[in-house]
């Protein structure tokens, strides 16, 4: 019965004109479209946040392409169920002359062995992978995955498209309920989305269903943030709170609060976040955040990416609390992060200016004869290590990228850039 089909699925679009948003990939130039019209149809990983519209193109690439679809969810899945598919998909092949579409939910999820076990159908042809994953794929994808695959970004809904998806959802469930429901504003259903298309159409259902007693009803936002608040689960680690939480993580570590760190640590953990998540989070935040003022930092967040790694749960949250808590202990900069984007962004202005001929490699004569490497002069013969040249382009000496910031190790790194440097920088 359609009854009992959720409206999150009766409202699935069936081709690529009725998918919200994502026209960088779907509109008329978007290369989805290109490789349904051409027929090139290849190996896809699907990036991006829940809800966006991941497993529908793959079902609409399918349907289209006019191949058989086989689905399976790397959170239940192992490398059996992997190779079973891919003998059907070998023997469909035979018959069908088109490769049929594996699809893998959640492919982040797999290991590298059940990785490894899709290359060789994926190179023989056996299959056309399409991945879907809401971590980065150069992190949760093997390279040489990644490498025979194309990888397509999905972007959050924007306001007017979740708002164009909260009036096809109400005329939908009015249509079949025979109701005259209506929003008086919709900013609490969107807020509760995230930008997650199936939770919102979840939302507004539920929301709806709890006036099926009366004939028409004008909801406010009070009554949304009524219903939803009861029904709101305490971490859903693949919607709205699996960004709102690690974004508190951080910025408690960023702000030095030890205590915050390791509640927002707990609720993550508690929820089933995973583990390697927030060591990769952490890893990145001790260069960002804490960098020069305690390059031990560094150190110590990589061993603890390894350590969770090999170890998993539920011994890993101890290793993860040790360096939540020394991060958050441990002095601040971003001296290097902001360094590295000054220079970046100087580079995307000034061009590609010549590298000085002193600092040139000059492996052969004519090199030498065009003076390639004269005038360089090799810092360790010199005392203290250090010799005074110049090191950047002639048109841009003197510019001053990294600034240390006020600690004690940068104190310390200042101090001895003044006195090589002698004012330069």
């Amino acid at each position: 019965m359609i009854s009992n089909i959720p409206l999150a699925e009766q409202l699935r679009p069936k081709n690529l004109d009725e998918v919200l948003g994502q026209e960088h990939l779907t509109g008329k130039t978007g290369p989805i479209r290109k490789m349904l019209l051409n027929n090139t149809l290849s190996s896809i990983i699907f990036w991006g946040p829940p809800g966006t519209g991941k497993t529908t193109l793959a079902e609409i690439i399918s349907e289209k392409s006019g191949r058989e679809f086989y689905k399976l969810s790397a959170v239940s899945s192992g490398v059996k169920d992997v190779r079973e598919v891919i003998d059907k998909a070998k023997n469909s092949n035979l018959f069908s002359g088109k490769s049929p579409i594996l699809f893998i939910d959640e492919i982040h999820r797999f290991n590298k062995s059940q990785q490894d076990s899709l290359l060789h159908a994926v190179e023989k042809g056996w299959i056309v992978l399409i991945g879907a994953t809401t971590e980065n794929p150069s992190f949760e994808v093997v390279s040489a995955l990644l490498s025979r695959s194309q990888v397509y970004v999905l972007q959050s809904l924007t306001l007017e498209k979740l708002e164009e998806l909260i009036t096809i959802t109400v005329k939908k469930y009015n249509n079949f309920h025979s109701k005259n429901f209506s929003f008086e504003t919709t900013n609490a259903l969107v807020k509760n989305s995230g930008g997650d298309a199936r939770k919102l159409i979840n939302a507004v259902e539920l929301v709806l269903n709890q006036y099926l007693d009366q004939e028409e009803k004008t909801i406010n936002d009070a009554d949304v943030l009524s219903i939803l608040q009861e029904n709101i689960a305490l971490y859903d680690k693949d919607g709205e709170q699996h960004y709102d939480i690690i974004s508190a993580f951080i910025k408690s570590i960023r702000g030095s609060d030890p205590n915050a760190a390791v509640y927002w640590l707990a609720r993550m953990l508690s929820g089933g976040e995973d583990v390697k998540f927030i060591a990769r989070r952490l890893l990145i935040l001790a260069a960002e955040d804490i960098g020069l003022a305690n390059p031990t930092a560094l150190t110590l967040a990589n061993t603890c990416f390894q350590a969770v790694n090999v170890i998993g749960n539920p011994e890993s949250r101890i290793i993860l609390s040790e360096c939540a808590v020394y991060l958050a202990v441990s002095p601040k900069s971003n001296s290097a992060y902001l360094a590295i984007d000054e220079a970046i962004a100087f580079v995307k202005k000034t061009g590609n200016l010549p590298v000085p001929l002193h600092l040139r490699n000059a492996p052969t004569k004519l090199m030498k004869e065009m003076n390639y490497g004269k005038d360089y002069a090799y810092a360790h013969s010199y005392e203290g290590n250090f010799v005074n040249i110049e090191f950047l382009p002639e048109e841009i000496s003197g510019t001053k990228f990294y600034n240390p910031s006020d600690n004690s190790t940068e104190n310390k790194i200042a101090a001895e850039l003044s006195k090589k440097w002698k004012g330069k920088y």
